[in-house]
């Protein structure tokens, strides 16, 4: 397997999520190209400014602002790509994320095409449009991203920088002389040309500082995956920690072509590309996903709920409240996990413990934060918990990551020896390592922790990329989140992220020493939508120069 990479020829959003990085602001871009061969001087003038993998040197400044580009299949076939390279692209991104609706979870499986003729009618107007057949200038083709760091700490706002390379892009498509144009029709108005997308800041005495909180209020972001040749080697000892796979009783990190093509992958094999190899090597698939979230719909039900559950289990309404939000997510609010602080008086105890209330609120966030990028918040396994009575087995951390749930020689039950669960130490991640998937993106809507209702616009602007669109993203989205049979859940869906319209339960089992009952709630609605996206293909720096020449030979 790789342990060594070429980061400087690898874009740095791939190895890097940004926002963990200090880049809080981001702007994405959607562009169409008119003409191939303006298309290609517009990416030769891009590459030149796009941002690599290359690791910055520790105390070094970082940029103030970060480019990366990315194409859907219609827009390298606009930039004329040979047909062999083209055919050569896998089925899913070629037919695009739209035409797999159903599969995603999008589009209403119990309902014909013409019974649901306008399914994508709360989509964004440039993702309505979007490959719809005809007049190809409505299609998205191409996705810039520019990652800001704070302009001053206390302020929510990005440095200039990020206006500066707006103003850069708006200039270099205007020099174009229409061969590329920046596409508008974001926001349910239609009327914005850019999704802006930022942390979530809370206040602090005057001081605006940015969490790790989306607008559902979870913490987010804690267990990406780590691969080899990611981190420094002095890095990589910890951070692989609950983030890679587990073999032998310890984690380690995952196979580098997971997510980068070209490299050989958890089975030991370089999986086929298009040809030429060289053109896709170095490069990643990309999942960009708009999800809404109904914040509104998301309390109601959550308020039903905690009455039901504080009288059933005998708890306050504070602690059924807090204590179901963790059984439906998997970890508490701030992102302690309930694998290793299963109970609520565990966690106040926790939270004391740790300084998560502090009276000084900014030191509070900091000690959280600190929380957060340690190994306690990720070094954690599933299979000593087999029924859930820790975590539910059909949360929706358990879904996104199974760890080493699935090991087929995992046991159930009480073991006879210590009338305690079954500790199944030897459980691997065998079947977990294919489906992991890097997360980027941040909250969009506004940066603040305000009340929010479902009209407003807020959510996550979603970025998945991993090396097989369809083994890795879409496996875990159909089977896993819209789906329960893996986690004995039947039809269930994730209570987070699933479609509700059908399938509205979601089972926390008890402990039977508690001799508290089982809880199931069963008026789910639907949290989180699509408002639209696309499947994109995030090259290399040496396939960026092979576009922009025009020489990608696939002989």
């Amino acid at each position: 397997m790789t342990a060594t990479l070429d980061l400087a020829d690898i874009q740095g959003n791939i190895p890097r999520a940004y926002g963990r990085y200090s880049f809080p602001f981001a702007r994405y871009f959607f562009l169409n190209i008119a003409d191939a061969a303006k298309g290609r001087a517009f990416v030769d003038a891009v590459r030149r400014q796009v941002t690599t993998a290359a690791r910055w040197p520790e105390n070094a400044q970082k940029p103030a602002c970060t480019v990366n580009i990315a194409f859907t299949f219609m827009g390298l076939l606009k930039l004329e790509l040979p047909t062999r390279t083209l055919q050569g692209m896998p089925d899913e991104f070629i037919e695009g994320m739209k035409a797999r609706a159903f599969i995603l979870g999008d589009r209403d499986v119990t309902k014909t095409a013409e019974q649901d003729a306008d399914w994508d009618r709360h989509w964004d107007p440039i993702w309505r449009r979007n490959r719809v057949g005809g007049d190809d200038s409505d299609n998205v083709h191409i996705w810039i991203s520019l990652n800001a760091q704070l302009k001053q700490l206390g302020l929510a706002e990005p440095v200039d920088a990020l206006e500066e390379k707006t103003e850069w892009l708006r200039d270099l498509c205007a020099a174009s002389d229409g061969g590329v144009r920046i596409l508008s029709g974001i926001g349910r108005d239609g009327t914005q040309d850019f999704q802006a997308a930022s942390a979530v800041f809370d206040d602090f005495d005057g001081q605006k500082l940015p969490t790790a909180m989306e607008h559902l209020g979870f913490a987010d972001g804690i267990g990406d995956p780590v691969f080899e040749g990611q981190l420094r080697p002095s890095e990589m000892a910890t951070a692989v920690i609950g983030r890679g796979k587990r073999e032998d009783g310890e984690w380690k990190p995952l196979a580098a072509g997971e997510f980068l093509l070209g490299h050989s992958d958890e089975s030991q094999e370089l999986p086929p590309t298009a040809m030429p190899p060289e053109f896709m090597k170095n490069g990643s698939f990309m999942a960009f996903r708009k999800l809404h979230e109904n914040v509104a719909t998301f309390d109601e039900v959550l308020e039903e709920e905690t009455s039901r559950y504080g009288s059933v289990m005998g708890v306050s309404a504070t602690e059924a409240r807090e204590t179901l939000r963790a059984k439906m997510c998997g970890r508490w609010k701030d992102g302690v996990p309930l694998a290793t602080v299963p109970t609520y008086p565990e966690w106040q105890d926790f939270r004391k413990d740790r300084g998560f209330d502090d009276p000084n609120p900014a030191k509070a966030l900091e000690n959280q934060l600190k929380f957060i990028r340690s190994t306690e918040a990720s070094d954690f396994r599933y299979a000593d918990d087999m029924e859930g009575f820790k975590c539910p087995v059909g949360a929706h951390l358990r879904r996104m990551s199974t760890r080493d749930y699935l090991d087929p020689l995992n046991k159930i039950g009480t073991d006879p020896k210590t009338g305690k669960p079954y500790k199944n130490a030897a459980a691997t991640s065998q079947l977990n390592k294919r489906r992991r998937i890097l997360r980027r993106g941040l909250p969009y809507g506004p940066s603040n922790l305000e009340q929010k209702s479902d009209e407003t616009e807020q959510g996550v602007a979603m970025m998945l990329v991993c090396a097989s669109l369809f083994r890795q993203f879409e496996f875990v989205q159909q089977h896993w989140i819209q789906y329960g049979l893996d986690f004995h859940q039947g039809n269930n869906t994730c209570p987070l992220l699933g479609d509700h319209s059908h399938h509205k339960r979601h089972t926390i089992p008890s402990d039977p020493v508690s001799e508290k009952p089982p809880y199931v709630m069963s008026k789910l609605k639907t949290f989180v939508e699509c408002r639209g996206g696309d499947y994109f293909f995030i090259p290399s720096l040496t396939a960026l120069r092979m576009i922009a020449m025009g020489v990608v030979d696939p002989t």
